[in-house]
């Protein structure tokens, strides 16, 4: 039998324990409760250069139905040529928002698709997903949709913003043999990465507090609170379209580069281009070439003189050199 010490010993041990694990319990839940922030004000930035896009000529929704049942909505911008580029609008947006460019890139011939994700526009919950790896699918299944019409074309990939990170995130992900190109306009990189600016220049308020506790639970293989609110963004109350003022965790981390992104972008074989803003406001564009050259010498950087983070797919400039990148 153990003695009275050993006994008192182990109580303690025992009690020990248990207070640490109701602290830790206690902790995180309070950061899942009260570790959020007040959304930002509306970047005039982002907001003011889509007021200037004539919108007339936009070709009208359509939808496919994705593997879960969901509508899901694209447009298409025919075209003459042998290739097909999906292009992926950034964080907050739709498919309207890539007009312009989306018009730069259909004058070269190629076929455009530029289609809603899912928790953005009008489709699925807004700021939502089910699972992380569900845009994804979507994707999947779109390209799907698309090789019914277009079997042997050539499929270009390529985003804007938060679009270029999930760009980044699919090109060295199991589904870059879908795609014979990617082209990353502006992108996000890995978050933490060089080429932050503070809050993403004023675009994004996170919820640090909620997202460490997010972070934590889903390491121990807990995904019950993976559909809350992590990130606010600076959009336009007023906007003629839905945008989408916040995502939730499961978002935040689909909709993204991996963490491991430039470490893996080291084997891919398809080509893999950038194209960035000299003058954008929401990241550093020096830093762009140093990152990925480290990883990857060979992948070309370009960076549009005068040209900020929205003029990447609005201004003429820009516009210009995004069409090239396609070829």
């Amino acid at each position: 039998m153990p003695t009275t010490g050993t006994s008192r010993a182990v109580k303690w041990i025992v009690g020990a324990a248990m207070f640490v694990v109701i602290a830790a319990v206690a902790g995180i839940g309070g950061l899942l409760a009260f570790g959020t922030a007040s959304p930002p004000a509306e970047l005039a930035s982002v907001s003011e250069p889509m007021r200037h896009i004539d919108f007339s000529d936009m070709p009208k929704l359509q939808q496919f139905t994705a593997r879960d049942g969901q509508a899901l909505s694209y447009r298409v911008y025919p075209g003459t040529g042998p290739d097909v580029v999906v292009l992926i609008h950034g964080s907050s947006g739709e498919s309207s928002g890539m007009h312009a460019v989306a018009k730069a890139m259909n004058a070269n011939g190629d076929t455009i698709f530029v289609p809603d994700l899912r928790g953005h526009g009008h489709d699925g919950r807004v700021g939502d997903i089910d699972y992380v790896g569900q845009l994804d699918d979507d994707l999947a299944d779109l390209v799907g949709v698309i090789r019914k019409s277009h079997p042997k074309a050539q499929l270009i990939l390529a985003g804007h913003s938060s679009g270029g990170g999930f760009v980044f995130r699919i090109a060295v992900g199991p589904r870059a043999p879908l795609f014979d190109r990617f082209v990353l306009l502006s992108p996000i990189m890995p978050y933490g990465a060089v080429t932050y600016r503070p809050n993403v220049g004023g675009w994004a308020t996170p919820y640090g507090g909620r997202i460490i506790a997010l972070k934590l639970l889903n390491r121990l293989g807990v995904h019950w609170f993976n559909g809350l609110t992590v990130v606010a963004f600076a959009v336009d109350p007023h906007a003629p379209v839905p945008l989408t003022a916040s995502y939730s965790y499961r978002m935040l981390i689909d909709f993204a580069a991996p963490p491991d992104a430039l470490t893996r972008l080291a084997v891919l074989k398809q080509p893999f281009v950038i194209v960035i803003g000299a003058a954008d406001e929401l990241f550093y564009a020096d830093r762009y070439a140093p990152l990925i050259h480290g990883a990857r010498p060979d992948v070309p950087v370009t960076l549009v003189a005068g040209v900020n983070h929205m003029g990447m797919i609005t201004d003429p400039r820009a516009l210009a050199a995004d069409a090239t990148a396609i070829r």
